[in-house]
């Protein structure tokens, strides 16, 4: 029998594992009753998966719209069909020759100008954007090209850390929305040479990090106590600011009641906890608006 379990679990994904499976393996580790994730990793991508059990599966969107930061592989002198190394090559390039170490890092750093700050990116076909009621990657694996309309994405980071030519790898901090399989094409595109990913390691999800995560393993195994593993709710919201409410406000707060509340100076979107004797009982979020509290969303206190 699954047991309610609220929290967070950061794993670290291992390869060829999709998302979904991932989610469904920590659930059962755990005999939770819900589980979800805040955003796809492809299954040849390794590295930070939040996975939200139970009451945080509420709050999963707000890491949907989190910035990301990756360490991407990327094989210069050819492109495959879905933009890494898990398809076919569709086309080879004579890679540009360089004078030694010292020019291929010129041009390489060269290149990464273009691909820093706002730029636009078509996404791949190889995605699981719908069109149709029928993701992308259904048409491509039919021999289906979908015309894809430009999307607007930022780079807020972008450098190589290691370059062993014809291969190189890229650090990049970006914005929702971008695949780094399309950049790395974009980059060797730009180069005239081709390129695809032979590697990609997600390694921060919002001000989450890898360094916090567990191995699937790990957690199978149950190598420590199970609670070693699971954040709480809102350790997915603590770039919010909080709020301590009393227990009589906490309790019209969970039964969708807005709560009169006199702030000098508070940003519209706040957090907040049950009572002001336990500040570490988180609640829920809430919208402060006109000297008014406003319930968001909020978690079920039953058990």
């Amino acid at each position: 029998m699954s047991v309610r379990i609220d929290g967070v679990v950061l794993l670290d994904k291992p390869a060829g594992m999709s998302s979904q499976g991932a989610v469904t393996a920590v659930k059962r580790a755990f005999n939770a009753e819900k589980a979800g994730h805040t955003g796809t990793l492809d299954p040849m991508a390794t590295g930070l998966l939040p996975i939200c059990l139970g009451e945080a599966t509420k709050y999963s969107q707000d890491l949907l719209d989190a910035d990301k930061t990756y360490i991407a592989q990327v094989q210069f002198g050819s492109r495959t069909d879905t933009g890494d190394a898990e398809g076919e090559v569709v086309e080879a390039f004579d890679l540009p020759i360089f004078a030694d170490q010292t020019a291929i890092q010129k041009a390489l750093d060269q290149v990464l100008h273009q691909f820093t700050g706002a730029i636009k990116q078509v996404p791949p076909m190889y995605s699981a954007l719908k069109r149709d009621g029928k993701p992308l990657y259904e048409y491509a694996r039919a021999g289906v090209e979908l015309e894809r309309t430009p999307r607007e994405i930022i780079i807020h980071r972008i450098r190589w850390t290691d370059i062993q030519w014809p291969q190189a790898t890229l650090e990049v901090s970006c914005s929702k929305g971008t695949y780094i399989r399309v950049l790395a094409e974009d980059i060797g595109t730009a180069l005239n040479c081709g390129a695809y990913l032979i590697g990609l390691r997600r390694t921060e999800v919002g001000h989450l990090n890898l360094e916090q995560s567990f191995t699937l393993e790990s957690i199978q195994k149950s190598l420590q106590e199970s609670s070693t593993y699971i954040l709480p709710v809102d350790a997915l919201l603590q770039t919010l600011p909080h709020l301590t409410v009393d227990e009589q406000q906490a309790k019209r707060l969970e039964m969708g009641q807005r709560v009169p509340l006199n702030l000098p100076s508070i940003e519209a979107l706040v957090r907040i906890y049950r009572a002001t004797a336990a500040p570490h009982n988180f609640i829920g979020t809430a919208d402060w608006r006109s000297g008014v509290l406003h319930p968001k969303r909020l978690i079920s206190q039953a058990h």
